[in-house]
Protein backbone atom coordinates (compact mmCIF):
# COMPACT_ATOMS: atom_id res chain seq x y z
CA UNK A 1 0.00 0.00 0.00
CA UNK A 2 1.57 3.50 -0.66
CA UNK A 3 1.02 6.40 1.17
CA UNK A 4 -1.30 9.66 -0.68
CA UNK A 5 0.92 12.34 -1.92
CA UNK A 6 1.52 14.96 0.49
CA UNK A 7 0.10 18.26 -1.50
CA UNK A 8 1.65 22.39 -0.19
CA UNK A 9 -0.48 24.30 0.11
CA UNK A 10 0.44 27.92 -0.42
CA UNK A 11 0.11 30.47 2.07
CA UNK A 12 -1.17 33.78 0.43
CA UNK A 13 0.58 36.99 0.96
CA UNK A 14 0.15 39.72 1.89
CA UNK A 15 0.15 41.34 -1.30
CA UNK A 16 -1.91 38.61 -2.64
CA UNK A 17 -4.79 39.11 0.35
CA UNK A 18 -4.83 43.39 -0.70
CA UNK A 19 -5.22 42.25 -4.31
CA UNK A 20 -8.49 40.37 -3.22
CA UNK A 21 -9.85 42.87 -1.25
CA UNK A 22 -9.43 45.42 -4.03
CA UNK A 23 -11.15 43.41 -6.67
CA UNK A 24 -13.99 42.96 -4.07
CA UNK A 25 -14.04 46.76 -3.61
CA UNK A 26 -13.62 47.63 -7.29
CA UNK A 27 -16.32 45.40 -8.13
CA UNK A 28 -18.62 47.04 -5.99
CA UNK A 29 -17.61 50.22 -7.52
CA UNK A 30 -18.60 49.13 -10.99
CA UNK A 31 -22.02 47.81 -9.65
CA UNK A 32 -22.44 51.47 -8.21
CA UNK A 33 -20.96 53.20 -11.72
CA UNK A 34 -23.64 51.03 -13.73
CA UNK A 35 -25.98 52.00 -11.05
CA UNK A 36 -25.44 55.61 -11.81
CA UNK A 37 -25.64 55.12 -15.67
CA UNK A 38 -28.45 53.79 -15.32
CA UNK A 39 -30.17 56.64 -13.26
CA UNK A 40 -28.22 59.39 -15.69
CA UNK A 41 -30.45 57.55 -18.55
CA UNK A 42 -33.36 58.02 -16.78
CA UNK A 43 -33.07 61.20 -16.02
CA UNK A 44 -31.90 62.53 -19.35
CA UNK A 45 -35.53 60.45 -20.26
CA UNK A 46 -37.34 62.68 -17.82
CA UNK A 47 -36.03 65.49 -19.21
CA UNK A 48 -36.68 64.89 -22.88
CA UNK A 49 -40.19 63.55 -21.68
CA UNK A 50 -40.48 67.30 -19.92
CA UNK A 51 -39.41 69.26 -22.69
CA UNK A 52 -42.03 67.59 -25.01
CA UNK A 53 -45.00 68.56 -22.36
CA UNK A 54 -43.30 72.02 -22.44
CA UNK A 55 -43.10 72.40 -26.26
CA UNK A 56 -46.71 71.20 -26.21
CA UNK A 57 -48.34 73.52 -23.46
CA UNK A 58 -46.43 77.08 -25.22
CA UNK A 59 -48.04 75.80 -28.82
CA UNK A 60 -51.54 75.14 -27.61
CA UNK A 61 -53.46 78.24 -28.48
CA UNK A 62 -55.41 79.71 -25.52
CA UNK A 63 -59.29 78.83 -25.31
CA UNK A 64 -61.64 81.18 -24.08
CA UNK A 65 -63.88 80.35 -21.56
Amino acid sequence: MQAAPVRAIAIPSFAHALRGVESLLMSGARRNAWTAVLEDRRRAKDRVETEHVLEAAATRAPQAT
